[in-house]
C-alpha cells in the first residue's frame, strides 16, 4: 500500500465509523491534523477533544472490508475519493457550515470548482415547469454557469439535460451511495452527468436511498452554488429545505412565479414573500450574481420567451375559435388540467384569451 492509499484508508476510517458524525471529524481533524494522527493518538488524548464513547468507538472500529472495497471503487476509470486537504475539494463547500469530510465522485472533478447554479424543484412538475427548468439551465450553462442539482424526476432532471447541451456540464449530488442510482429512471441520465460532469456522494458505498439521506444532500447543493433557483415547490417541499440552506449559507435565492391556482407555485411565492428574488428569465439571474465572466447571447436571453410563445401558441390552436372547457381542452393538448391553468392565467392577464360562465374559455382575436 503507498503512502497516498494508507493516507486515503485513513479518511475512510474516519467516515465509515458509525456515530462519529461530521462535526466531531472537524473538531478532531482541527486539533490533530491528518486522520492518521487521530487513530494514533490515545484514548485519553481523543477523550479530551470529544465525548469519551466517541474516542472508544473510534479506535476500536477498523471497517476494514468497507474501506478496502472503496479503495477498490476509487481506483477504477473515472472514480475518485476526495477529501477536505484535496486540493480538488469544492472550495465553496469550504465557506458552508457543514462540508463533507469526504466525498465520492464519478466524473471530472475539475468542474466542481467553477462557478455553479443550484437549480431545484418538484418531482411532480408541470409540463411548463419541466420546459422552464431546462431551458433555463440551458440558458445559464451556455452563459458559463455549471448546474448543479439532485437528479430527481421532474425539475432536476430536466435542469440536467438543459445544461447538458451546453459546455459548462452538470453536477449531480445524490443521496445514495456512489455505486447505486435513485431512480432507477434516470439512470442512463446519470451516466451522461459522469461523461460532462460529476456524480457527487458523501454518503458510503451501499448506501440505499433512505429518506433522511435528502435534506442532507440538499445541504451540499445548496452548499456548491453562487445561488439557488426554485422553478416549482409545494409548500412542503424538499426543494424549500434547499433554498434556505443555500440563503443561510450567504447564497443568493431565485424562484419563478406561477399561476395562484397551482399548488406547485405555493413554495416559489412563499419565498418570493421571504425575500428570495422573483426572476422571469435567465438574464434576470446574472444581472443579480454580476455575472460578466460569460455574457449570454441576444440569442440564449430570448430563448425561455421564445419557448413560451411556443407554448402558448399551441395552446390557442387547440382552444380554436369557440368557447372550450378545460377538460375538453386538456383532452385536445394532452396537458394536465393543472398544467393549463398555470399556461391560461397570464395568458388572460395578456388579453390573449378570455375565462366565460361555466368554466369555458375563449380566444381573443
Amino acid at each position: 500500500m503507498t503512502t497516498d492509499r494508507r493516507e486515503l484508508a485513513s479518511w475512510l476510517r474516519l467516515t465509515l465509523i458509525p456515530g462519529v458524525g461530521g462535526e466531531a471529524r472537524r473538531v478532531l481533524l482541527k486539533a490533530l491534523g491528518l486522520p492518521h494522527t487521530i487513530f494514533e493518538a490515545s484514548q485519553r488524548a481523543l477523550s479530551a477533544i470529544i465525548d469519551p464513547a466517541l474516542a472508544e468507538r473510534l479506535l476500536s472500529h477498523e471497517c476494514a472490508a468497507e474501506i478496502d472495497a472503496a479503495l477498490d471503487w476509487a481506483a477504477q476509470p473515472g472514480n475518485r475519493l476526495l477529501t477536505l486537504a484535496d486540493a480538488d475539494y469544492p472550495r465553496s463547500l469550504l465557506t458552508s457550515d457543514d462540508p463533507p469530510v469526504l466525498l465520492y465522485a464519478k466524473g471530472d472533478t475539475a468542474i466542481l470548482n467553477r462557478p455553479m447554479l443550484a437549480v431545484v424543484g418538484s418531482r411532480n412538475a408541470t409540463a411548463q415547469g419541466l420546459r422552464d427548468a431546462e431551458a433555463f439551465a440551458q440558458a445559464l450553462g451556455n452563459a458559463g454557469l455549471t448546474i448543479v442539482s439532485g437528479l430527481a424526476l421532474g425539475i432536476d432532471a430536466a435542469a440536467h439535460r438543459g445544461a447538458l447541451a451546453t459546455t459548462a456540464g452538470t453536477v449531480a449530488v445524490i443521496g445514495t451511495g456512489a455505486d447505486r442510482l435513485y431512480p432507477a429512471r434516470n439512470e442512463a441520465l446519470a451516466r451522461a452527468i459522469a461523461e460532462k460532469g460529476v456524480v457527487l456522494s458523501e454518503f458510503p458505498l451501499g448506501t440505499p436511498a433512505l429518506a433522511s439521506n435528502f435534506p442532507r444532500r440538499n445541504r451540499i447543493i445548496a452548499g456548491l452554488g453562487l445561488g439557488c433557483l426554485v422553478v416549482e415547490a409545494a409548500l412542503r417541499s424538499g426543494s424549500l429545505i434547499t433554498a434556505r440552506l443555500a440563503a443561510e449559507s450567504g447564497r443568493e435565492v431565485f424562484a419563478i412565479p406561477g399561476s395562484i391556482h397551482s399548488p406547485l407555485s405555493r413554495g416559489c411565492h412563499q419565498l418570493i414573500r421571504q425575500g428570495a428574488k422573483l426572476v422571469e428569465s435567465a438574464q434576470d439571474i446574472l444581472e443579480e450574481l454580476r455575472w460578466e465572466a460569460s455574457p449570454i447571447s441576444s440569442a440564449t436571453r430570448d430563448q425561455i420567451s421564445v419557448a413560451s410563445n411556443d407554448s402558448e401558441q399551441q395552446v390557442l390552436a387547440f382552444l380554436g375559435d369557440a368557447p372550450c372547457a378545460l377538460d375538453t381542452l386538456s383532452a385536445r393538448s394532452g396537458l394536465t388540467p393543472a398544467d393549463l391553468l398555470a399556461m391560461l392565467l397570464p395568458m388572460e392577464l395578456a388579453g390573449r384569451v378570455a375565462q366565460l360562465p361555466g368554466g369555458l374559455y375563449q380566444r381573443l382575436h
